[in-house]
Formats: structure tokens, C-alpha cells, sequence
């Protein structure tokens, strides 16, 4: 596996790649790499030929009061991992490399509609950092795909939305959700919570599955849904931030003749803000 950190060094394997007709297959992270990392990396090998991921803490993505400068790093770990499971490229750049001069000059991205409200109204600018950063990985690699996890439901369809609104030659690909033997979703932030606290985290997607039987039990009472999920989380010791049932392609609320679901969900258990979803096929 090779590992660079600088652009030039990136483009240089990229075109060497391309003049070789091989095809390329991308995964952005943010490090402290976990299985359901691992699964995208799985997913985008049997795409294309070659397998690049990203390695890079966007702090444009983290708001005043969030977690950037204590997020888990743990780069030697995640190489090791990589290269076990046949990545071609890892690329690691700095914050300079990202963003030469500052994030306030930077240009910048903004998917609008489907960025607004559930993680977007509680992250302000969360998804114009999210956007940025890809679109900035996306003109480095120039990958024909790119693998994201379905757990961060609204921001795999806010890049399908701006790859679609500019034009982008890429196919996104959601990779289905990695779960703990409990049904908690995997997820870096994970390793914030005590043993206890995991226990009682595995509360959050028992909720959604029992709000997402009621849906496929014929019950349109999406408001009393809604509110009954939000107080079993409140029983279980969570602190609901938002629990919505919407139409799955554009994550507006549901209808009588929505068809297709998502239901979104996050909450605080101590500091630690838990997200996941279900999709509902009816």
C-alpha cells in the first residue's frame, strides 16, 4: 500500500493509474478506522481496480463547541488495517494541504434543501464543511466511485445531491450500515462510551425498528410515531435530538403516499450524540 500526504504525489500515482486504464474507487474518512470502514474498502474492491481512501479530520465540518480537537486519531492503527485488507493508496493530507490559506478564504460548497434540518439544523454549516472537503477529494482522485455508509443517511444524500447538481462522473455507492452484536450502529465516537453506556445506546435502534414496523403495519400516525419513539428514548435515558419519519429521496417529511422511507434519528447519551436510521420499503 502506498501511503502519501501530498497532492502532487497523489495526482502522479492517479494518472499513472488512468494511463493504465484502470478504474478507481474512493473512501473519505476521518480516521479511527472501524468495520464499518472496513466495509466500504470491501465494497469499493469489487467496484474498480484500484481502492483509494482519504484520511483527513475536516475541521471545517466540526462547529465551535464540537469535538475536533478531541476526535480519535489513531493513523499508524488505521495504515495497518488498510494495507491488510488490500487498499492500493492511502492519502493523509494536512490541514495546510487542504487548505492553503485558512478555512475563512476558503471557497466553499452549500447543497441546499436537503442539508437543512435534522444533523444540518443541529450541526450549522456541518454540510457545507462536509461538501467542501469531497468535492475537494473528489477533483484530487477523480474516482469513477466512491463508497459512503448509509448511517450518515442525510450526508449520503447530500453527495448524491451535488454530484448530481455539478455534474460530477461519479457513482455514489451507500454501503449498509455495520452494527455491534447489540444493533448499535458502529461508529467512531463509540469508543466515548462506557460499557454501561453502550448497553443502554442499543436502546436507539430498537426504536427505530419498532417505529418501523409500525409503518409497515399500515400505521400513518407519523406524529404519534414520532412521539412515542422520542419518549421511550427519554425512559431509556437518552436525550432525543430529533426522531423523523421522511420520505426516503429527499428526506422531506412523510406523506399518506410516501412509499419509501427513512426514519432518522439522533440523541444525546451523555456528550456523545448517537446517530442512525432505518429504511422502510412499503
Amino acid at each position: 500500500m502506498q501511503s502519501v500526504s501530498e497532492i502532487k504525489s497523489l495526482r502522479s500515482q492517479i494518472k499513472a493509474w488512468r494511463q493504465q486504464g484502470l478504474s478507481i474507487a474512493f473512501v473519505p474518512t476521518m480516521g479511527n478506522l472501524h468495520q464499518g470502514h472496513f466495509s466500504l474498502v470491501e465494497k469499493a474492491k469489487t467496484l474498480a481496480d484500484k481502492v483509494v481512501v482519504s484520511i483527513f479530520v475536516n475541521p471545517m465540518q466540526f462547529g465551535a463547541n464540537e469535538d475536533l480537537d478531541s476526535y480519535p486519531r489513531t493513523l499508524d492503527a488505521d495504515k495497518q488495517g488498510l494495507a491488510e485488507i488490500g487498499t492500493a493508496l492511502v492519502f493523509t493530507p494536512t490541514v495546510d494541504v487542504m487548505y492553503p490559506n485558512g478555512l475563512d478564504a476558503q471557497s466553499y460548497v452549500d447543497v441546499p434543501d436537503i442539508s437543512m434540518g435534522y444533523c444540518g439544523g443541529a450541526r450549522p454549516g456541518h454540510f457545507k464543511g462536509v461538501a467542501t472537503v469531497v468535492t475537494k477529494l473528489f477533483n484530487m482522485v477523480l474516482p469513477d466511485f466512491a463508497c459512503f455508509g448509509e448511517k450518515d443517511f442525510q450526508q449520503l444524500q447530500v453527495i448524491r445531491a451535488m454530484v448530481r447538481d455539478l455534474s460530477m462522473p461519479i457513482e455514489i455507492i451507500g454501503v449498509q450500515t455495520q452494527r455491534e452484536v447489540s444493533g448499535l450502529a458502529m461508529s467512531s465516537r463509540n469508543g466515548y462510551l462506557s460499557e454501561q453506556e453502550k448497553d443502554t445506546a442499543k436502546v436507539l435502534y430498537q426504536t427505530l425498528l419498532n417505529a418501523g414496523q409500525s409503518l409497515e403495519q399500515g400505521n400513518k400516525a407519523f406524529d404519534a410515531i414520532e412521539q412515542e419513539a422520542k419518549q421511550a428514548l427519554e425512559q431509556a435515558g437518552l436525550k432525543p435530538d430529533y426522531f423523523a419519519i421522511a420520505e426516503k429521496d429527499n428526506l422531506k417529511p412523510a406523506t399518506l403516499e410516501t412509499k419509501e422511507f427513512v426514519i432518522l434519528a439522533a440523541a444525546f447519551l451523555g456528550k456523545v450524540r448517537l446517530i442512525d436510521n432505518l429504511q422502510v420499503s412499503l
